[in-house]
């Protein structure tokens, strides 16, 4: 069994903590995005498809660091939710989570949109036909046959946020109990004399969690289809 000490148990805390709130305010917005890349033809589409990958093929550290420039205290956005709601971004775990939602983001939008390209359009036709009205139709058809792609969506992005590093340090720093998460208290532990093991404790935790991860998402998938019957 693996024991950690109070520093590396935080940080793992702290990571969970950080990747479900990146998922719970992100998914929606994936899954919305997904739905009108998939099922929207409008000028400006390739842009708006090429922003929401961007993050993919930008270095991490620009991504943190443009959300340092609209989200810092100085910034416009940063500014104006301090100013009206109190709220501060940077700095603060909540920002490491928005640091994990952006770079995770596009893995989400993408799960989810070749879900939805995945169902019929007929069959959302059929039941149009017999009555059902739009929300209708996506809450009764749409949405249960891409239940998978929305549950693969969810513990990638997940996964993905327990070892985000360059968008959040660049973003809310490297502050112990605020927003050192696990890959955070890796690079402190690898930097600080004698922290080698609590370092690969770590690395370790984070292999095991990726595994699960991404196991539990392929099962889940397949019960879903099973359930679904495709």
């Amino acid at each position: 069994m693996i024991e950690l000490s109070p520093i590396e148990l935080e940080a793992l805390t702290l990571s969970l903590r950080v990747a479900t709130w990146a998922v719970v305010a992100g998914l929606p917005v994936a899954m919305l995005v997904a739905w009108i890349l998939a099922r929207r033809d409008f000028p400006g589409k390739t842009l708006l498809d090429g922003l929401v990958h961007l993050p993919l093929v930008l270095p991490p550290v620009v991504v943190g660091y443009t959300l340092l420039v609209l989200f810092g205290r100085e910034g416009p956005i940063g500014a104006w939710l301090e100013a009206a709601f109190g709220i501060k971004v940077a700095f603060t775990w909540q920002g490491a989570a928005l640091a994990s939602a952006v770079m995770a983001f596009p893995l989400m939008v993408r799960a989810i949109r070749l879900s939805l390209e995945a169902v019929d359009p007929r069959l959302e036709s059929a039941a149009r036909t017999l009555g059902a009205s739009r929300p209708g139709v996506f809450a009764t058809v749409t949405l249960p046959l891409t239940g998978p792609g929305i549950l693969a969506a969810a513990i990638l992005g997940f996964a993905r946020s327990l070892g985000e590093f360059g968008a959040t340090i660049t973003f809310v720093s490297n502050i112990p109990g605020e927003t050192r998460t696990l890959p955070l208290a890796i690079y402190s532990l690898i930097q600080t004399p004698g922290g080698e093991q609590g370092a690969l404790r770590l690395a370790v935790i984070a292999v095991i969690l990726a595994l699960i991860a991404l196991a539990g998402s392929e099962l889940l998938a397949r019960h879903l289809r099973r359930r679904i019957g495709v």
